[in-house]
């Protein structure tokens, strides 16, 4: 079971397909192989066609000379539009030609650098373990469980005979779902959103993309028999929950808007028609649905620009009608869970009539004979905040943050009764170990809610990802699985009953499998890299004064002196932390003498509610100037060489990345965009795919004047300057990205149209394939591409 806050999340997952793990999907275009141009002179940029196009809003009229990229219906724009793609692809390819070499070389450091486990760490429900492996030859992986009982020491994939136990001659492993399959059924790729195994575990509900109709598809399948049920088969599903013992799925379904309105039951092993529960007419008004923890009640959230309210299920009764339990203003989180007869609320909205800038937590007795009341369970700390919360039947989980600095600690319950909020130190809260520098604690599947063992994964800018299981009895954890940069291996835990250290070095092993409890209180078993790279904190001054978080990270060898290249990151948008995670493709920069930096701009996440507002809508500016303010304080400290800052955004941070460019084109000396949000004004008052209000609350209504005003200043397609020499960009992008390649092209084009040419700083548009995530290879081969390109014109 996910925490509570990482419910939310899977929200943007419907909307931001191609940011998905084991998304794979179809191409316009493919990607050649690089080849050198036939030509030692300076390659020429290829120039689209104009053909501007008049839009009046607002009173204001402006020209889009590249509109009709984004033109799908018109079959003659297409035509056009593959043209240009291919003068693109050449284009790219003639400038990189002489970096051949260094590509193939960064493309071996980074491929022997990747984890090469075969498997996810198995995740224990009941009497099962459940877990993904891929198999050999195969692109997709296969989800399979095996009895825990029936074979407590997890025999290592990396050995032929997994799956079978040859002292009881049972086979041991049930696969339950090949992906490979799923890819027959849906036009050669598979993606799946949903995936939820029934509380008996008889039944698996999961939702397929189907490209070809732009929806997920709901199938259930049998566990016992392996075969699909005949019910329930239904198109455009967003949501699932299980309710009375797993004999009963509800769903929801959304309209073709995407937007999430009725929520049907479905009696699985009869004929009977699914039941509507309910319908929302309204088309601002959304719906979402959870089953708890415990199985005992399903959650109905339906939330809209004015409100936002959460309903109840009994889970043993489906058909008996909601309950209302809580109502708040708009765009407010609103968590439900169930412990004991106690309703637990997580929640941002206004507290006492007052906006609060974080979470906090509240209960209230299920059954209750008047108006339902609410009281906080925590008195409020100034030292620090809850970021998330995760229950089992004997303890509650907090996440905190103390500033900078996270911390999990885990609660005995119930709460004692009749005492009101107290200071959290009176319920003598066990704190968890943790390593320096973490930078995200992510709540794993957490199924069992029976269960003394939490699982979360534990992300540092100078650590491998950690997946982690802590025992919350006694507060010990062990290391599942961790790769380790030094030996270039990924240590895999598959076991729990073995006392000593087993590693597998079996023919053809890329990896060694560590097959004993490695006990993370001991600091160096963490894989931790602070001993080779350095990770600092400084705070920036922005252009009003607020202070933004500033985090480096350097190779120790290569000390920044002045003479050091730098990287900027930054996103600052959903209210979302930043992703500061080591990344090992990026271990050729650090050993390069590379300065990374990662900034904490308004709009993202990490410090509070006020933090994301003032970087949205009409506050855009400051996430821009916030930007702006960390990269000119990199080169004024001396710790990026001034003409050697690179910016690095993906998605909104391409926006972010952009913008500032914009602003200021001489700070930096080359960019790297990823599915960028370029073409804003256009997108929000014409969106070729349908937008939710989570686009609209974050980058503005352009129906609202003062929004649209604040969009036309910030949009990077409109804001170019002309006559400016800019950096050298690189742009990757494609025909199935959120926001289509047209918006990448259109920008492009646009920068080539008015900026200075410069054949030592090229603007290239680089058409990725989409199965980039899954294929390993593709994955080496477009990172050595982005870090060949930063070499080749930081360097330079």
């Amino acid at each position: 079971m996910a925490s509570l806050l990482s419910i939310f999340l899977k929200q943007r997952r419907l909307r931001l397909l191609s940011t998905a793990a084991f998304h794979v999907r179809l191409v316009h275009f493919k990607v050649k192989t690089p080849k050198p141009p036939t030509s030692p002179s300076s390659p020429t940029p290829p120039k689209p066609p104009q053909k501007p196009v008049s839009f009046t809003v607002h009173n204001e009229t402006w020209e889009d000379p590249y509109s009709w990229m984004s033109n799908l219906g018109d079959k003659v724009a297409m035509r056009h539009m593959d043209v240009c793609m291919e003068q693109e692809e050449k284009y790219t390819e003639a400038i990189m030609a002489d970096s051949e070499r260094l590509q193939r070389k960064l493309q071996s450091e980074m491929a022997s650098r990747m984890a090469t486990e075969l498997s996810t760490p198995p995740v224990r429900w009941g009497p099962w373990l459940y877990y993904r492996r891929v198999e050999e030859g195969k692109q997709y992986p296969v989800l399979c469980r095996r009895s825990a009982s029936l074979n407590e020491e997890f025999i290592s994939y990396n050995s032929p005979f997994a799956g079978f136990d040859y002292t009881s001659g049972k086979r041991i492993e049930q696969k339950l779902l090949d992906y490979n399959q799923e890819a027959e059924r849906f036009g050669g790729y598979a993606y799946e959103e949903l995936s939820e195994v029934s509380p008996n575990h008889r039944f698996l509900a999961y939702t397929m993309y189907d490209k070809d109709n732009d929806f997920f598809r709901l199938s259930v399948r049998d566990l016992t028999s392996g075969s699909l049920c005949s019910k329930p088969q239904v198109d455009r599903v967003s949501n699932l929950a299980w309710t009375n013992g797993g004999q009963v799925l509800l769903y929801t379904v959304t309209d073709h808007n995407k937007r999430p309105y009725r929520i049907f039951c479905c009696m699985l092993g009869t004929n009977e028609d699914d039941v509507l529960l309910l319908e929302e007419s309204d088309e601002t008004v959304y719906v979402n649905i959870r089953p708890t923890k415990d199985f005992q009640f399903v959650t109905v959230n339906t939330f809209s620009n004015n409100f936002s309210k959460v309903f109840l299920i009994n889970s043993a009764d489906p058909l008996s009608g909601m309950t209302l339990v809580w109502e708040c203003e708009a765009q407010a989180h609103c968590i439900v869970e169930h412990h004991r007869g106690y309703l637990y609320l997580f929640t941002d909205a206004a507290k006492d009539g007052k906006h609060v800038d974080f979470h906090y937590l509240l209960r209230s007795p299920v059954e209750t004979s008047s108006s339902r009341t609410w009281e906080s369970v925590f008195i409020d700390e100034p030292d620090f905040v809850v970021e998330d919360v995760d229950f089992s039947d004997t303890h509650m989980v907090l996440i905190l943050r103390e500033g900078r600095k996270f911390r999990i600690c885990s609660v005995n319950l119930p709460l004692p009764s009749g005492k009101g909020a107290v200071h959290l130190k009176e319920l003598n809260p066990q704190f968890l170990p943790l390593p320096e520098h973490v930078s995200q604690i992510l709540p794993g599947p957490n199924y069992d809610y029976y269960s003394s063992t939490m699982r979360f994964t534990i992300s540092s800018p100078v650590m491998p990802d950690a997946v982690v299981d802590y025992n919350l009895s006694d507060g010990k954890c062990i290391i599942l699985q961790q790769q380790n940069i030094l030996h270039e291996r990924t240590r895999t835990l598959y076991g729990t009953a073995s006392s000593s250290s087993s590693i597998d070095k079996s023919p053809g092993s890329k990896s060694f499998c560590v097959t004993n409890k490695v006990n993370c209180e001991d600091d160096h078993l963490w894989n931790e890299l602070s001993e080779f790279y350095a990770c600092e904190y400084y705070d920036v001054s922005s252009h009003d004064g607020l202070v933004v978080p500033l985090t480096i990270v350097y190779s120790r060898k290569n000390k920044p002196e002045g003479g050091n290249p730098g990287l900027l990151h930054g996103h600052g948008a959903y209210g979302e932390l930043l992703d500061k995670r080591w990344r090992s493709e990026l271990k050729s920069l650090l050993d390069r003498g590379w300065v990374l930096a990662y900034a904490d701009v308004r709009g993202g996440g990490g410090r509070g509610k006020k933090w994301h507002q003032d970087g949205r809508r009409t506050n855009k500016h400051n996430s821009i100037n916030d930007y702006i303010s960390c990269a000119k304080f990199l080169i004024a400290e001396e710790i990026v060489q001034d003409n050697k800052l690179a910016g690095w955004g993906y998605s909104a941070g391409g926006l972010l990345v952009a913008s500032a460019i914009n602003s200021c084109p001489d700070l930096f000396r080359a960019a790297v965009l990823k599915a960028p949000f370029l073409d804003a004004t256009n997108t929000l008052l014409y969106p070729i795919l349908p937008l939710t209000p989570v686009e609209y609350e974050e980058f503005g209504y352009p129906g609202d004047i003062e929004d649209f005003q604040a969009i036309r200043k910030y949009s990077p397609y409109d804001n170019i300057q002309k006559d400016v020499l800019y950096p050298a960009v690189l742009v990757s992008s494609s025909f199935t990205t959120r926001f289509g390649v047209w918006e990448a092209a259109k920008w492009v084009a646009r920068v080539r149209q008015h900026a200075i040419y410069d054949p030592k700083r090229p603007i290239l548009l680089n058409l990725t394939t989409d199965i980039v995530e899954e294929n390993r290879y593709l994955q080496c081969k477009e990172s050595a591409l982005e870090t060949a390109f930063l070499l080749k014109m930081v360097d330079s």
